[in-house]
């Protein structure tokens, strides 16, 4: 299932040969992964699962970073003879036992039972948000606290940023942008995005702090190192600054170093969103896909849904699985 959270937030199994099995995909909530978590534990054992209810998210944040979305699988087990919950009927069932009101399922949809929301995940996109010409902390519309990282500089040489990112495309080794306690065996990543725009505008800001200007920086790969979004931004943003040149991040990229002057610093957790989890397996959005089993063979076919299209029919064979999303 997928997920939003407006600030930061396990593994399922079950054994399918028991009755009807559902895997779901599920997005969550930024600021600890247990306040989701626990939330959708704790509805989901509304639901009678013959086996414990446990789930695996596709992406995890530090403290303190957002989300737009996610996704993440879940198992429910029902008891023998009983027919698998529609995705309809189980989005509905767990919005009405969740308690956390920044969570709710938006939908689920049925996927293999092979499916696993982080390792089938195909692209990752992450979103930082910068506000210039802030001066002091209070000049920062307080709907935009801690939503963004707010810099004094006046202006940002953007030119010169969207130079340097091109140096970050491709496949390379990112040690330098890696912060310490990284759990991943390689260092290589394949960036396949890195983008420097205008954000048109936020609609919290008054007019009295229209001096403010707000850009957008995303970043588009499989999966990323820890801390890499916020370094690589915090690289960048020495940039706009003029404190490096857009050649010197090719040599920091290649200097393979992560204690160097320059990448030390790391761009503050509040900034940052996950703006999205793609699974090509599944077409693309996981909000506009269905796996459906059909006949007896337990076979997987792929069935889109989207809103031009009708819904598919609800399968009552055992051992399905789905995905979910969910939001704020």
């Amino acid at each position: 299932m997928c997920s939003a959270w407006p600030f930061s937030t396990g593994s399922g199994s079950a054994d399918s040969s028991h009755g009807p099995c559902r895997r779901l995909g599920e997005g969550a909530l930024p600021r600890v992964l247990p306040v989701l978590g626990h939330g959708v534990q704790e509805a989901a054992k509304r639901l009678n699962s013959v086996v414990p209810v446990k789930f695996t998210i596709s992406s995890r944040t530090d403290a303190g970073v957002h989300a737009l979305s996610n996704a993440a699988h879940l198992d429910v087990q029902r008891r023998s003879g009983q027919p698998p919950f529609s995705p309809e009927v189980l989005a509905e069932a767990l919005n009405a036992h969740l308690r956390h009101p920044a969570i709710r399922v938006l939908q689920a949809f049925r996927v293999p039972i092979d499916f696993h929301a982080r390792h089938a995940a195909t692209s990752r996109t992450y979103l930082y948000r910068l506000a210039t010409g802030c001066h002091r902390p209070d000049q920062l519309s307080v709907f935009e606290r801690n939503r963004c990282w707010a810099l004094r500089a006046g202006c940002l040489d953007v030119e010169a940023m969207q130079e340097a990112a091109q140096h970050l495309l491709g496949t390379h080794d990112f040690s330098a942008f890696q912060s310490s306690g990284s759990p991943a065996t390689s260092s290589v990543r394949t960036l396949r995005r890195a983008s420097v725009s205008p954000d048109l505008g936020s609609p919290f800001v008054l007019p009295q702090e229209n001096r403010l200007q707000f850009w957008n920086l995303e970043f588009e790969s499989q999966s990323f190192l820890y801390r890499q979004v916020r370094r690589m931004t915090a690289v960048l943003v020495a940039v706009g600054l003029g404190a490096l040149m857009p050649a010197q991040v090719k040599v920091i990229l290649e200097s393979r170093d992560p204690l160097g002057r320059h990448q030390t610093r790391v761009a503050p957790a509040h900034g940052l969103f996950l703006k999205s989890v793609q699974y090509g397996s599944l077409g693309g959005n996981p909000a506009c896909v269905q796996q459906e089993s059909q006949g007896p063979g337990g076979k997987e076919a792929p069935t889109r849904l989207d809103k031009k299209s009708p819904a598919a029919p609800k399968s009552r064979q055992p051992g399905v699985r789905g995905l979910l999303p969910l939001g704020p």
